[in-house]
């Protein structure tokens, strides 16, 4: 069984910075890709970001391109967002997931465990 946990979220104002933090425990986190989704208000769930297994590889949504940044820590079985210029859009429940494939992945489909979430709110 594998637990995720998130923390780091807050309110900020815009154009502020946040890095989320998402640690693991039970499975080892370095074979597996990670990622992160959120979910708006009165919105579906969107993937934001992933990472492969070793970290050499990183795929990101249109809206976190060139503001965000994924990263991980394998030995500390812990994977990063690091949250740059928010926008009052970028409000959410961001949540942290771990793939069963190895490379980076935007596909639910491939997550298989799911942390409860932490929310990030951007005040204009």
């Amino acid at each position: 069984q594998v637990q995720l946990t998130e923390s780091g979220g807050g309110l900020v104002q815009a154009g502020g910075s946040l890095r989320l933090s998402c640690t693991a425990s039970g499975r080892a986190l370095g074979t597996y890709a990670m990622g992160w989704f959120r979910q708006g208000p009165g919105k579906a769930r969107e993937f934001v970001a992933s990472i492969s297994w070793s970290g050499d590889r990183t795929s990101y949504s249109d809206s976190a391109k060139d503001r965000f940044t994924i990263s991980r820590d394998n030995a500390k079985k812990t994977v990063y967002l690091q949250l740059t210029n928010l926008k009052p859009e970028d409000t959410a429940d961001y949540y942290c997931a771990q793939a069963w494939v190895v490379a980076e992945t935007s596909k639910e489909s491939e997550y298989d465990y799911w942390g409860q979430g932490t929310q990030v709110t951007v005040s204009s």
